[in-house]
């Protein structure tokens, strides 16, 4: 297989240059358009997931050889998670490339955080079977150094916090509602309210999942907070 110009030009950003090619076309080829005789990245899917978290676990390992289990945890889950995942794979492009069906297509399908995660962790599968771990290594560790440097405050879920703050005043659980929803249904914008019992609230909006804009409105409600008792 000879690869054409946009699956070359991914390889560059990707920054692994396929020995069988075919690995990365299968790495991109969603169930939607997938046959008898083109198979789709589910099982691909599988394996890179684990190939990313050993990649993951190693480097917090030795990143921090004073850091116990339980602080080596959120940070790894911040840094495996689909959302983290679907963003590498939208600053390299992956989106671009990735082969779907029309209906798929139509659908947004390309800018789909769980396709896009899926995609991104079939890739890296793909790398580990043409070149071996070091090489899937390389990839990983390039594209989410910045990440690797930064986990400790992304690995902070805003939402536990939050409740852990209001917890220790007294108060109930804080409450988060729903107050907008707007664009298509395959690319809806929300905008979240989260609110204590003492009427202190806070909002954010934006794609993507209702779960990642409440973290990001219980974000918010914690600057506020901040230097408060």
């Amino acid at each position: 297989m000879t690869p054409g110009a946009d699956i070359r030009a991914f390889m560059d950003r990707l920054g692994h240059d396929f020995a069988r090619p075919e690995l990365l076309l299968r790495a991109l080829t969603h169930g939607s358009i997938a046959s008898v005789t083109r198979p789709d990245n589910q099982r691909l899917e599988f394996l890179g997931d684990r190939v990313l978290g050993l990649v993951m676990a190693e480097a917090l390992f030795f990143a921090d050889e004073k850091a116990s289990e339980g602080q080596m945890a959120p940070r790894y889950n911040a840094l495996v998670k689909g959302e983290t995942c679907a963003a590498i794979a939208r600053q390299i492009g992956l989106g671009e490339v990735l082969k779907l069906g029309r209906s798929e297509m139509l659908s947004g399908g390309r800018r789909k955080d769980a396709l896009l995660a899926d995609g991104m962790e079939a890739v890296l599968a793909a790398v580990y079977l043409d070149a071996g771990y070091d090489a899937a290594r390389s990839v990983v560790l390039r594209h989410w150094k910045r990440r690797l440097a930064t986990v400790e405050d992304d690995s902070r879920d805003a939402k536990t916090a939050l409740q852990e703050w209001a917890q220790a005043q007294g108060m109930p659980p804080p409450v988060y509602e729903q107050t907008e929803r707007s664009g298509p249904d395959h690319a809806p914008v929300f905008r979240i309210t989260v609110r204590l019992a003492d009427g202190r609230h806070a909002q954010a909006q934006g794609a993507g999942t209702k779960r990642s804009i409440e973290q990001a409105a219980a974000q918010a409600l914690l600057a506020r907070l901040e230097g408060t008792t």
